[in-house]
Protein backbone atom coordinates (compact mmCIF):
# COMPACT_ATOMS: atom_id res chain seq x y z
CA UNK A 1 0.00 0.00 0.00
CA UNK A 2 1.41 3.26 -1.02
CA UNK A 3 0.75 6.23 1.69
CA UNK A 4 1.63 10.16 1.53
CA UNK A 5 3.97 11.78 3.19
CA UNK A 6 3.64 15.88 4.03
CA UNK A 7 5.87 17.93 5.88
CA UNK A 8 6.05 21.77 6.36
CA UNK A 9 8.07 23.63 8.75
CA UNK A 10 11.04 26.32 8.93
CA UNK A 11 13.70 25.41 7.28
CA UNK A 12 16.59 23.84 8.92
CA UNK A 13 19.08 21.58 9.42
CA UNK A 14 18.21 17.69 9.59
CA UNK A 15 14.53 17.98 8.22
CA UNK A 16 15.17 15.31 5.33
CA UNK A 17 17.67 12.98 7.52
CA UNK A 18 14.92 12.97 10.67
CA UNK A 19 11.99 11.90 8.53
CA UNK A 20 13.66 9.12 6.50
CA UNK A 21 15.24 7.79 9.85
CA UNK A 22 11.93 7.02 11.04
CA UNK A 23 10.71 5.84 7.85
CA UNK A 24 13.68 3.45 7.80
CA UNK A 25 12.82 2.17 11.80
CA UNK A 26 9.82 1.01 9.77
CA UNK A 27 10.59 -0.31 6.93
CA UNK A 28 8.44 2.05 4.97
CA UNK A 29 10.20 2.55 1.07
CA UNK A 30 10.30 6.20 -0.50
CA UNK A 31 9.23 5.58 -3.70
CA UNK A 32 9.53 9.93 -4.74
CA UNK A 33 10.44 12.68 -2.74
CA UNK A 34 10.00 16.56 -3.69
CA UNK A 35 10.91 18.92 -1.53
CA UNK A 36 11.60 22.59 -2.05
CA UNK A 37 12.36 25.95 0.36
CA UNK A 38 10.49 29.12 0.12
CA UNK A 39 11.97 31.98 1.67
CA UNK A 40 12.09 30.22 5.05
CA UNK A 41 9.81 27.01 4.75
CA UNK A 42 10.72 24.12 3.97
CA UNK A 43 7.96 21.96 2.16
CA UNK A 44 8.40 18.12 1.24
CA UNK A 45 6.11 15.51 -0.18
CA UNK A 46 6.95 11.98 -0.34
CA UNK A 47 5.54 8.80 -2.34
CA UNK A 48 5.95 5.50 0.22
CA UNK A 49 5.33 2.33 0.31
CA UNK A 50 4.35 1.03 3.76
CA UNK A 51 3.49 -2.77 3.11
CA UNK A 52 6.72 -3.78 4.12
CA UNK A 53 6.29 -2.34 7.98
CA UNK A 54 4.84 -3.94 10.66
CA UNK A 55 2.98 -0.95 11.84
CA UNK A 56 -0.56 0.17 11.41
CA UNK A 57 -0.46 3.06 9.50
CA UNK A 58 -2.71 4.93 11.97
CA UNK A 59 0.25 4.14 14.22
CA UNK A 60 3.07 4.86 11.77
CA UNK A 61 1.50 8.54 11.41
CA UNK A 62 1.33 9.16 15.23
CA UNK A 63 5.17 8.34 15.35
CA UNK A 64 5.49 10.63 12.48
CA UNK A 65 3.67 13.32 14.19
CA UNK A 66 5.73 12.62 17.12
CA UNK A 67 9.06 13.50 14.80
CA UNK A 68 7.90 16.40 14.09
CA UNK A 69 6.56 17.79 17.26
CA UNK A 70 10.03 17.12 18.28
CA UNK A 71 11.17 19.01 14.93
CA UNK A 72 8.80 21.78 15.39
CA UNK A 73 7.44 20.49 12.40
CA UNK A 74 3.86 19.35 11.01
CA UNK A 75 4.63 16.08 9.50
CA UNK A 76 1.15 14.05 8.26
CA UNK A 77 0.63 10.49 6.89
CA UNK A 78 -2.14 9.42 4.92
CA UNK A 79 -3.17 6.59 2.85
CA UNK A 80 -2.93 7.40 -1.01
CA UNK A 81 -6.67 6.25 -1.40
CA UNK A 82 -7.44 8.86 1.62
CA UNK A 83 -5.12 11.85 0.43
CA UNK A 84 -7.00 11.55 -3.75
CA UNK A 85 -9.77 11.57 -2.18
CA UNK A 86 -9.58 14.34 -0.40
CA UNK A 87 -7.73 16.27 -3.06
CA UNK A 88 -10.03 15.49 -5.49
CA UNK A 89 -11.84 18.75 -7.29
Amino acid sequence: MRAIVTVVGKDKVGIIAGVCTVLAEYNVNILDIRQTVMQDYFTMMMVTDVSGSQLPVAELAKALEEKGKEMNLSIRLQREDIFDAMHRV
